[in-house]
């Protein structure tokens, strides 16, 4: 038994070198990219807008999520930049946050770049998807909640992949943002959430986070994709229970649930 044991974590010790060393080639590649490919466009390689990462029609053309439920992000069919307020699903069961700020569809071009920021550790893609959901958030004014809680992966998780990405993206975000960063803690690993519906997944994560600091009244709390809010919702709900009294929900990109 102690043999079969030890076997098994001799396996995941070399997966976790594997994904260590292929984290580090992609940082490697992505160092070289930024030197050989200066002011290039991340999506089409032509020339880049001054002081961005990407070419004004690339940035034009990306899936933006314009028309969307502006409580769950939802994206629906209707006219250009008219939000419902609320659409059937957080009508029949409210989330935790009582806004959602996601500017992006999950399609690609996106989606490349959050699975190369998710799953390879690039960090040429998340300065990218940094930027997008930074220019976003800024546009139009609105004044920003008092502190930022980004969903963080499970010790063990985080372990195995080497890279938070949520916590990347929150500290950074925030840091830009000029809000105060605060840590979640995951108390249990959860089972995958993909293939599982709504419900489902709401079951699955029920009191899986914990802040063990008293929030101030209002806060974000970030993810870098929202399927169906579910995280966001669990994450949000003990928020509440750490004192915020309003949370809003931000990612980079939406998943479409229809």
């Amino acid at each position: 038994m102690n043999g079969k044991i030890g076997k098994r974590r001799s396996i995941k010790g070399m997966i976790g070198t594997e994904r260590y060393l292929s984290t580090r080639f992609v940082m490697l590649v992505d160092r070289c990219l930024r030197y050989a490919l200066p002011g290039r466009c991340a999506f089409c390689l032509g020339a880049a807008m001054e002081g961005a990462p990407w070419c004004r029609q690339c940035l034009d053309e990306l899936p933006w999520n314009r028309t969307a439920c502006s409580r769950c992000a939802e994206p629906f069919s209707g006219p250009a930049g008219e939000p419902i307020k609320s659409c059937g699903a957080c009508l029949r069961e409210p989330p935790s946050f009582v806004r959602a700020r996601v500017p992006l569809c999950y399609s690609d071009p996106v989606a490349a770049q959050v699975q190369r920021f998710k799953f390879s550790a690039s960090p040429r893609a998340g300065a990218i998807l940094l930027s997008l959901l930074q220019g976003a958030l800024t546009t139009g004014g609105d004044v920003l909640p008092e502190a930022l809680v980004a969903v963080p992966l499970h010790e063990q998780r985080a372990r195995e992949r080497g890279f938070d990405q949520a916590d990347w993206l929150g500290s950074r975000l925030a840091q830009r943002l000029g809000m105060r960063y605060i840590k979640a803690r995951r108390l249990r690993s959860t089972p995958t959430q993909r293939g599982l519906s709504r419900e489902q997944r709401r079951a699955n994560l029920k009191s899986a986070f914990v802040i063990d600091t008293s929030l101030p009244a209002s806060v974000a709390i970030l993810d870098d994709v929202m399927t169906t809010g579910a995280t966001l919702d669990a994450l949000g709900q003990a928020c509440l229970e750490a004192g915020a009294d309003h949370v809003e929900a931000w990612a980079v990109a939406r998943t479409p649930m229809h």
